[in-house]
């Protein structure tokens, strides 16, 4: 078996760049990759799809971690094994604060870690935050683009269906949401703690940009279209490769 092959991601030595984009599906992958230049698929196995490129000479990737923190940390560790430094999560959400509706972008700074896996890693007090830079530089970069964008504390959780019911039994999703309502949670979403702890325990660094589907303790589902997703998802890729840009640069 070749050792320098990462097992899960099947990348090797030299296939991915510093700096790396993390959507959860790997259907968003080539979208994503279409804003490189000279962009091609490294791989693919399992949920895990990888494209390469450049941004004004900088190297680029784009791997999909699929759903959950236990496949979104192997990603994390592997990548980290071929000397990626940054990432970012480019990912969707439910809001939860009554602020965030179908459409907001939010910049993750920290997770409550209601994931299983990062409690592999550390014991539950540890936080996950993100790295302070990364965060610094996509808020830069939305305010150069005219991207609204808010701020804050996500909830990252494993139980999908527990927690997602958008337009549907909100008063059980205000049950489950109570405590993160108190303590002005802006949205749940499943990968960023596992994102966060493991590039703290591999020393790099992540940040995170998260659309919004919808608020999950609305009475009504809110529109929410086709056309409002991919402009969101365009929004959220400009907003990181500024943000990209902006790091290389060192701010």
């Amino acid at each position: 078996m070749d050792e320098n092959l990462q097992y899960h991601i099947r990348c090797r030595p030299g296939d991915v760049g510093k700096y790396v984009l993390l959507p959860g599906d790997p259907g968003r992958v080539p979208l994503l990759a279409s804003y490189l230049d000279e962009a091609w698929k490294v791989a693919e196995n399992r949920e895990y799809v990888t494209y390469t490129g450049t941004l004004d000479g900088i190297r680029v990737s784009v791997t999909s971690t699929g759903i959950g923190c236990p496949s979104a940390t192997i990603a994390v560790e592997e990548l980290a094994n071929l000397g990626a430094e940054v990432f970012i999560r480019i990912g969707t959400c439910g809001g939860v604060d009554p602020s965030v509706h179908a459409g907001d972008i939010v910049v993750a700074e920290a997770a409550v870690r209601g994931d299983g896996a990062t409690r592999e890693y550390l014991p539950i007090e540890y936080p996950a935050a993100a790295d302070h830079e990364v965060v610094e530089a996509l808020l830069r970069s939305a305010r150069r683009l005219g991207v609204e964008v808010k701020r804050g504390i996500v909830w990252t959780h494993d139980a999908y269906y527990r927690g997602t019911w958008v337009g549907e039994m909100p008063e059980r999703a205000r049950r489950v949401y109570e405590p993160w309502l108190e303590g002005g949670v802006l949205c749940v979403e499943n990968e960023v703690s596992g994102i966060y702890v493991v590039s703290r325990v591999r020393r790099r660094r992540a940040g995170a940009l998260l659309l919004c589907m919808g608020n999950n303790l609305v009475e009504e589902l809110e529109p929410f279209s086709d056309e409002d997703y991919r402009r969101g998802v365009d929004a959220m890729a400009r907003v990181a490769l500024g943000a990209i840009k902006l790091l290389e640069e060192g701010l």
